[in-house]
């Protein structure tokens, strides 16, 4: 069994173990150990089977850790300061949020990798990816402990509920979308050329339509199956009740965008690591 299989399922055990726990006992002390283990286990998982994907002498376990732990906390921090100051409830507001916190992983991804002298594309996928999954995993700590608290008191269901979520879909969003910055940033020898900015501004829009997924699919269902009664709800701002059916359309919109869009990112990702080896085998030759 590889190292990343023995992390996850090592990890996985000791995660619902600690659930079960706190479940049977009540014990609000464990929460916290329900929320990291829920939150890092997949992030840790990906970055662990990337490393040993793209071995290089370039990228250390020491590295790796940096990326990690003060990549992914600036990242963090600075999206926070930013949109605490710039995100208003508008129709561009996914917009503005794709572009501020794939903005501050680059930032840190260059701030953590300023040392290096020799780059290659796969050290810049592996180590964006390692920035943006630990973007994921202090991010998703956050709303793991938001999903704790409810109007009826503690909710460890929700909580749960909120991990394996984010768990599940954590492999194609921030460490994916920072993946391919990091190849093209150290494509371009680290510096924000043309073909950097460009990149930027495409994964700030998947990252947007990403975030904007949910109302895009109640948009396209209205669009589809709205009756004209729902529209004269709306029209006096009033929320219409939904039917069966519509709810079915909505759940199949939005998971089909949702794959659409890690597709996408996938190819992008794809062709950038392969560019990546052309060069080489080039500059080898």
């Amino acid at each position: 069994m590889r190292l990343w299989q023995r992390i996850f399922l090592i990890g996985l055990v000791l995660w619902l173990a600690t659930v079960v726990v706190t479940n049977w006992t009540g014990n609000s002390n464990l929460v916290p150990t329900v929320v990291l283990f829920g939150s890092f286990l997949v992030p840790v998982t990906f970055v662990v089977w990337a490393y040993g994907r793209g071995r290089s002498p370039r990228v250390t376990v020491e590295l790796l850790f940096v990326a990690f732990v003060v990549g992914g906390a600036l990242g963090v921090l600075g999206a926070s300061l930013l949109e605490s100051w710039l995100v208003h409830p508008s129709i561009g507001m996914y917009v503005v949020v794709g572009l501020i916190e794939e903005g501050v992983k680059l930032a840190a991804l260059m701030f953590v990798t300023r040392h290096m002298t020799k780059r290659t594309t796969m050290d810049g996928v592996i180590l964006g990816a390692t920035v943006g999954f630990g973007f994921a995993a202090f991010e998703s700590a956050g709303y793991a402990f938001n999903a704790l608290f409810t109007s009826e008191g503690l909710s460890l269901r929700q909580l749960v509920e909120t991990e394996v979520l984010r768990g599940i879909l954590a492999p194609v969003g921030h460490g994916l979308w920072t993946a391919i910055l990091g190849g093209v940033l150290f494509a371009a020898a680290g510096r924000l050329t043309t073909t950097v900015m460009l990149s930027y501004l495409g994964v700030s829009l998947l990252h947007a339509l990403w975030d904007s997924m949910n109302a895009i699919a109640i948009a396209v269902t209205l669009a589809l199956t709205g009756h004209a009664w729902q529209f004269a709800l709306l029209r006096i701002g009033r929320v219409p009740h939904v039917t069966e059916w519509q709810v079915h359309v909505y759940t199949l919109v939005n998971w089909a965008g949702l794959v659409a869009i890690s597709l996408v990112a996938l190819c992008w990702l794809w062709m950038t690591v392969r560019s990546g080896r052309r060069r080489r085998e080039i500059l080898s030759q």
